[in-house]
């Protein structure tokens, strides 16, 4: 089983990485881009084939490191 945890900051929160990506963008000509958001992408590898479990204990593992929960959300994804 495979696990990917996408973390973003959250909504309010300065992303000054997405900042400076949507100025270098803006000054290539993509002048229709706005709001850039810049997070991460965490790939796992499981043994086992329980889904449920897997995205219990990766949604423990965000809560402790993988993710800051006071700026930071986290999506998961668990592909068999």
């Amino acid at each position: 089983m495979k696990a990917v945890v996408h973390v973003f900051l959250k909504p309010g929160v300065l992303d000054v990485q997405g900042k400076a990506v949507e100025s270098a963008l803006n000054g290539l000509g993509f002048s229709a881009v706005s709001n850039v958001r810049v997070g991460r992408a965490i790939t796992l590898d499981f043994a086992g084939d329980d889904v449920p479990a897997a995205k219990a204990e990766v949604a423990t593992m965000c809560e402790r490191l993988l993710a800051n929960p006071v700026i930071e959300s986290y999506r998961v994804e668990v592909e068999t």
